[in-house]
């Protein structure tokens, strides 16, 4: 796994603060940076698995980029979260089954709803979250158009 940057020493100068944006609440349009490969720990309910974590870019209506990083747990228990990843971004038809090409991924856009949830451990942080992320439209056929 790369790694970005580089270790700091002691007496080094520092200068960038953090980029953090909190968007409001609501529908954004999206574009799919890069995934990852990934391993999730488990929980009580889910045992350790694969997971894809999945990088979002959401412009904002001022123009400024945010980046959310949302993890992909390849379990049958979230295979309802898989299919609205692939749904939201074309790749798969709301009831079809199809395997899943992550490498398609980057570069694909779509619509989600963003949320701003508070982390579980310290209320007085939140974090932008993708909520829901809504089916891509097909075309739509008209008999006897072109």
């Amino acid at each position: 796994m790369g790694t970005e940057g580089r270790e700091l020493s002691w007496d080094d100068n520092i200068q960038n603060d953090s980029s953090f944006v909190e968007l409001p609440e609501g529908d954004y349009e999206f574009t799919i940076d890069h995934y990852e490969r990934g391993r999730s720990q488990g929980s009580a309910k889910i045992p350790p698995s694969n997971m894809a974590i999945v990088f979002f870019n959401i412009r904002t209506p001022e123009g400024q980029e945010v980046t959310i990083k949302e993890n992909y747990i390849l379990h049958s228990r979230l295979e309802w979260k898989l299919s609205e990843l692939f749904c939201g971004v074309g790749l798969k038809k709301k009831g079809e089954e199809v395997r899943m090409n992550w490498n398609a991924l980057p570069g694909l856009t779509g619509r989600a709803q963003i949320s701003l949830d508070a982390d579980k451990n310290d209320p007085s942080k939140k974090y932008n979250h993708i909520k829901k992320i809504y089916p891509k439209e097909q075309g739509k056929y008209t008999a006897g158009s072109f």
